[in-house]
Parts: structure tokens; C-alpha cells; sequence
């Protein structure tokens, strides 16, 4: 008994603390799985694989004939001729752009086509030396000479870059009829007019004026440019008055 009491004196701590462990480990398991209990369990899915029966799709309306003596509030509910009533309002919209006034503009650009047609077509007489007035310039400073000529309400207008007219035939009282011709003309260094063409002018009814508008040019001179281009192209252009 003695020796009992001694290991008890011996051991009493260490079998205390093991108790007060094995208290403590209880007591943490306890609590955790009171925690676990406590969380909201995720459910399952469940899966039906059952055979389901089609959706039923929506039943077509029918349309109704039109009624001899429809109601009006049937009337406004249909709308069975809408789209031909839509095309019949485009076709109007249409019929609109083409008015008359954009008819008239076709048919006057129609009508000046013709007529330059007709001035392209047109034969210009041949003539041969015509006496001309002509206005020289000689003895006159370069700086002074103008490149447009007035005899009383017509004039005579030449486009030659850095050149001069030495003699310039004026043609313009010759014609009985009137208007204006413009005539291309290609002039070398020495001032000759090598060649000289009349545009059309569908305003322009005499034909003689194209005639005497590119006799005048073929006799005009310009001064001697050495530096210029071997065939340097400008336009004279002759304002018949009517006589």
C-alpha cells in the first residue's frame, strides 16, 4: 500500500495532464462536427430521362374570304393588300423624280447634241484671198501691245503664252450673220500659224464665219521667240457682229 502511494505521488501530474489532453482533443472534435452538421448540404441534381412530349407549335391562322359587307372594324384589322399599296406608293415617288421640268432638261440636252451635230457635219466653204483689215504693231514696245482687239461692239481675243501679234487680220465685219468662233491655232518660233482649227459653235448658224474666222487666223503673225516651243498651241477667238 505503501509503495502504491508512492507511485501515485510519482505519477499523479502526469496522469493528470494526460487526462486534461485527451479533455482537449474531445472537446475540438466535438466542436467540428457540431460545424459540419450545421453547413447546408449541396443537393443533387436529378435527372429525368423520361420521354417528354413534343411543344406544341402555334396553330396557322386562317384567313377569312373578305366579306361582301365587312365591318369596319374588320376592315382596319386586315392587312392583306398592304404590300400592293407600299409598291404603289413607290411607283408614284418614282413617277415624281421624272417630272417635267427634268423631261424639259433632257430634251433640251437632247436638242443641243443635234446641234452640234449638225454644225460638225456642216461643210465649211472653201475661200480664197480675202481682203482683210489687219492691225500691225509695228513700232510698237512689246509691253504696250494688248491680246484683245476691239472694233466697235465685237472683238478679237488671241491666247499665245509670252507672245505677241505682229499682224492680226480682223475678219469680223465680213459675215452678215453673227456669233463667236473660237479657232486652235499651233505657232512656231518664227511666228507662223502652222496650222488652225474653228471649233463648233451650235449658236452659230453662218458658216462663212467659220471660213473667214480660220483664213484670219492662218495669216495671223506673232513675234519671233526663239526660246519658245517648236509648235507652241494657243486660241484666237473672233466675235462676229451681225451685218
Amino acid at each position: 500500500m505503501k509503495k502504491l502511494k508512492e507511485l501515485y505521488r510519482r505519477h499523479i501530474y502526469g496522469v493528470i495532464g494526460t487526462l486534461a489532453f485527451h479533455l482537449i482533443l474531445l472537446t475540438i472534435f466535438l466542436l467540428a462536427e457540431l460545424k459540419t452538421s450545421r453547413m447546408p448540404k449541396d443537393e443533387g441534381i436529378i435527372l429525368d430521362f423520361t420521354e417528354q412530349p413534343p411543344p406544341k407549335l402555334p396553330e396557322p391562322e386562317v384567313k377569312k374570304e373578305k366579306k361582301a359587307n365587312a365591318s369596319p372594324t374588320e376592315s382596319a384589322d386586315r392587312g392583306s393588300n398592304r404590300a400592293v399599296n407600299d409598291a404603289s406608293k413607290k411607283k408614284q415617288t418614282k413617277d415624281q423624280f421624272f417630272d417635267k421640268s427634268y423631261r424639259d432638261e433632257i430634251a433640251k440636252a437632247k436638242a443641243l447634241v443635234n446641234d452640234v451635230n449638225k454644225t460638225l457635219s456642216q461643210k465649211i466653204p472653201e475661200i480664197g484671198d480675202v481682203k482683210m483689215p489687219e492691225e500691225t504693231t509695228e513700232g510698237m514696245k512689246p509691253e504696250d501691245i494688248k491680246n484683245t482687239i476691239y472694233k466697235g461692239k465685237s472683238n478679237i481675243h488671241y491666247s499665245l503664252k509670252d507672245r505677241y501679234h505682229v499682224r492680226l487680220p480682223i475678219p469680223i465685219y465680213l459675215a452678215q450673220g453673227g456669233g463667236e468662233i473660237t479657232v486652235d491655232i499651233v505657232v512656231d518660233r518664227n511666228g507662223r500659224v502652222l496650222s488652225a482649227t474653228s471649233r463648233p459653235n451650235p449658236n452659230v448658224t453662218d458658216t462663212m464665219l467659220y471660213a473667214y474666222a480660220k483664213k484670219a487666223a492662218e495669216n495671223t503673225e506673232f513675234n519671233v521667240a526663239p526660246n519658245a516651243p517648236e509648235k507652241q498651241r494657243g486660241t484666237i477667238t473672233y466675235n462676229f457682229v451681225p451685218q
